[in-house]
C-alpha cells in the first residue's frame, strides 16, 4: 500500500505545524495569559478589558459578533461554533508584543510587555453542532511608575489579570439560525503595590491582592441569509449576565529595611481581608453586530458593545481607594479581502483592516477614559494545507476626558497561528 507523495508531504507538514504550535504553547505558562499589558490606566478596577478577540479579529478592529466562518474560531459569539465542517479540527494560538508610550505634562515613559495571548480549539459535534474549548484573557494589569514626595519617594506597580478557561457549544435550530453558549472558569490574581521610601532606614510597602475563583456565562445567536448567490448578510448578538464575584481580597503591610542589596522584611501584617462576594461585581454585557460577505472574497462587519459598569461594585480597601466606574460603549468596524481562494500565493493572502472607538469603564476622578485605534494585518497561507499565519499591527490612543491627564500611545504586534486540518478524514491509500 502506497500513499501518494503529495499526500505524505501534506500530512507531514500539517503535523509539524501542529507540533510546533503546541510546543510554543507549552513554553508559555498558563498564568502568563492576560498579563501582557503595560499601561498606567490598568491600575484602575480589574485592569484593561480584552473582549475575547483572536489575532485575526484584532486585525479587523475587534469585530466578531456576526462573524461566521468554518475556518476561524470566534469566541466572541459562541453561536458561530456550528459553522465548522463536520470533518475539520481548528486550533488557534496567539502571542503579542506591546509598547506603550505615555506622557503627562513634561514627564514621559515607555513600557513594553508581551507573551501568550490565547489558546483556542474548535471541533465538530455531528452535522449541525460544534464545540470549542480554550483559554482567553478577560482583563490584564501591568504598570510601574513613581514620584518624589517630601523626604523620600513613592512607587506604584501592579500586575496580573483575569482569565477564562471556557467550554462552548453551538447548534443550528433551522436554516441560517444558530444558538450557542460558553461556560467559563473565571480565575486570576491581581496585585497592586504602593511602596513609600523615606530618607530614613525603613520602607513601608502596602500590597493589595484580589484572587478571583468564579464562573462566567455567555450566550449568543446568529442569523444569516443570502440576498443572492454572491451576497450574504449575517446578524449576531451576545449576552453575558453580570454577577457578584467569588474570591478573596486582602491588604498586607510590610516594613522593610531601606537597603537595596538586602531588602530585608522586618515585619508583615494583614491589615484587612474580605470576601469579594457582595463587594466586587461585574455588569451585564450586551453586544450586537452585522456583517456583509461578497462571494468568498470580501467581508465587512460593524459591532456595538454596551456594559453598564456604572452599577458595578468595587470596594474601597485600607490604603487603596476604590475605582469609580461608568457605562462602557465600544464601536468596532473591520474588513477582510482575499482575491481568490484558490490561486497563486499573493492571491490567497487575506488583507485585513479595522478601527474602533471605546469609552472605557474606568474613571480617573471626574474624567472618563476614552481610547480609539486603527488595526491592520495579513493572513498568510502556509505552504500546504489551510493553515494561516496571522500577522497584525495595532495602534491605540488612550487618554482621560475632558481633562487629558495622562496621554498614551500603544503599539502592538500580534502573531496568531490558525491550524486548520481535516483530522477526521480517512485518507484513501492505494
Amino acid at each position: 500500500m502506497n500513499i501518494s507523495n503529495n499526500s505524505m508531504r501534506h500530512f507531514t507538514f500539517s503535523r509539524l505545524i501542529a507540533a510546533a504550535t503546541l510546543l510554543l504553547a507549552a513554553l508559555f505558562p498558563a498564568h502568563s495569559v492576560a498579563q501582557n499589558t503595560s499601561s498606567p490606566y490598568s491600575k484602575f478596577g480589574y485592569g484593561l478589558l480584552r473582549d475575547n478577540a483572536t489575532s485575526a479579529q484584532r486585525q479587523m478592529g475587534g469585530v466578531g459578533y456576526a462573524m461566521r466562518s468554518g475556518r476561524q474560531i470566534n469566541v466572541m459569539n459562541p453561536a458561530s461554533y456550528s459553522a465548522i465542517d463536520s470533518l475539520t479540527f481548528l486550533f488557534d494560538m496567539g502571542i503579542d508584543y506591546t509598547n506603550t508610550q505615555s506622557k503627562e505634562g513634561t514627564l514621559s515613559n515607555s513600557l513594553s510587555g508581551g507573551g501568550l495571548d490565547y489558546i483556542t480549539m474548535q471541533f465538530p459535534i455531528g452535522k449541525f453542532m460544534g464545540g470549542s474549548v480554550g483559554l482567553v484573557p478577560y482583563s490584564s494589569v501591568g504598570y510601574l511608575f513613581g514620584n518624589d514626595i517630601e523626604n523620600g519617594s513613592t512607587q506604584r506597580q501592579g500586575d496580573g489579570g483575569l482569565n477564562q478557561l471556557y467550554l462552548g457549544f453551538s447548534g443550528r435550530l433551522f436554516k441560517g439560525f444558530t444558538v450557542g453558549a460558553n461556560i467559563s472558569y473565571l480565575f486570576g490574581t491581581i496585585t497592586h503595590d504602593v511602596m513609600t521610601t523615606p530618607t530614613g532606614n525603613t520602607t513601608a510597602l502596602f500590597e493589595q491582592v484580589m484572587e478571583v475563583r468564579d464562573y462566567n456565562l455567555e450566550f449568543g445567536v446568529q442569523y444569516g441569509f443570502d440576498i443572492n448567490d454572491d451576497n450574504t448578510i449575517t446578524l449576531g448578538a451576545v449576552y453575558s449576565p453580570g454577577k457578584s464575584l467569588l474570591g478573596h481580597a486582602w491588604v498586607t503591610k510590610y516594613d522593610m529595611t531601606n537597603d537595596v542589596e538586602n531588602n530585608k522584611v522586618l515585619a508583615d501584617t494583614v491589615i484587612q481581608r474580605t470576601s469579594m462576594k457582595k463587594h466586587f461585581s461585574t455588569p451585564d454585557t450586551w453586544g450586537g453586530g452585522i456583517s456583509y460577505r461578497w462571494r468568498n472574497a470580501l467581508t465587512v462587519e460593524a459591532d456595538l458593545t454596551y456594559q453598564p459598569w456604572g452599577s458595578a461594585k468595587f470596594m474601597d480597601m485600607e490604603n487603596f481607594s476604590g475605582s469609580r466606574f461608568d457605562d462602557r460603549y465600544q464601536v468596532s468596524v473591520g474588513a477582510q479581502y482575499r482575491h481568490r481562494e484558490r490561486g497563486n500565493y499573493l492571491q490567497r493572502i487575506q488583507f485585513r483592516i479595522g478601527g474602533f472607538y471605546n469609552r472605557d469603564y474606568i474613571m480617573v476622578g471626574d474624567n472618563n477614559v476614552r481610547d480609539y485605534g486603527l488595526t491592520c494585518g495579513f493572513g498568510l497561507p502556509a505552504p500546504m494545507g489551510k493553515t494561516l499565519i496571522n500577522l497584525g499591527f495595532e495602534w491605540r490612543r488612550r487618554q482621560a476626558y475632558p481633562t487629558p491627564l495622562l496621554k498614551e500611545n500603544r503599539f502592538a504586534v500580534t502573531l496568531g497561528i490558525n491550524f486548520n486540518e481535516l483530522w477526521f478524514f480517512q485518507r484513501k491509500i492505494n
